[in-house]
């Protein structure tokens, strides 16, 4: 008898988790619905500010110049 008791409070949290997900699932459609849809058309999204952002990146290298090799170091190799 005391399992028919308990069974509404294992439901309610079920139910809040799949409440839950559902308001999750349509925030995350209605920010980037057309993305979504435009990957599976296979079309690139055109919007305004995709087409005029550019971003460039500039990586500096160090310049190793090279070490002449001693003669013992060649000789102990």
């Amino acid at each position: 008898m005391s399992a028919v008791i308990l069974a509404p409070f294992g439901t309610l949290p079920f139910l809040a988790t799949l409440w839950l997900l559902v308001v999750l699932g349509a925030k995350v459609l209605e920010e980037s619905g057309a993305k979504i849809a435009a990957a599976l058309k296979g079309a690139p999204l055109q919007s305004p500010a995709d087409t005029h952002s550019r971003v460039s990146c500039r990586v500096r290298t160090e310049i190793r110049r090279a070490t002449p090799a001693n003669v013992e170091w060649r000789a102990a190799a």
